[in-house]
């Protein structure tokens, strides 16, 4: 499925991203394209891209091509999708302790929608943190790496 959404294949390339994407929310999913989750995942946001193409720019990174940014965002469980707003990264409470990253795949499209959406309008109002709309059942649980950091 990511055959239909764009790929960044360099840290340049996200860079140009971040930097471009304006009035957008822009998506970025890290994974592997051989990944079954990734691959469930890529079939969810290419599902939706169209519809949200008002709100939201999304890309898919592969991470061993982005080893600068799969470090910087801690990115040791695919796949993780970040969000970003006119160049800044935006945050968002899943009721998890981390609010950097999504990780794993959205039970549904509509969770995924759901979450642009508020993230749109959150950063369109200047916030840096939204609350997640996400049913705390449809957020996938994992254990953070690092503890107490």
């Amino acid at each position: 499925m990511s055959l239909f959404l764009p790929k960044l294949s360099c840290k340049k390339d996200i860079d140009e991203a971040i930097k471009g994407v304006a009035e957008k929310v822009l998506v970025l999913r890290f994974g592997r394209d051989e990944d079954s989750v990734c691959l469930q995942l890529d079939e969810i946001l290419s599902k939706t891209a169209h519809d949200l193409s008002n709100m939201a720019s999304i890309y898919i990174v592969d991470v061993d091509k982005a080893p600068i940014y799969s470090r910087y965002f801690d990115i040791s469980y695919i796949p993780s999708t970040v969000f970003f707003f006119n160049g800044q990264h935006i945050k968002v409470d899943y009721g998890s302790p981390d609010h950097t990253k999504f990780v794993g795949s959205f039970k549904t499209k509509q969770d995924f929608m759901d979450l642009i959406e508020v993230i749109y309008r959150g950063a369109m109002r200047g916030k840096m943190i939204v609350q997640s709309p996400i049913d705390p059942r449809n957020v996938p649980k994992y254990d953070l790496l690092y503890h107490d950091i």
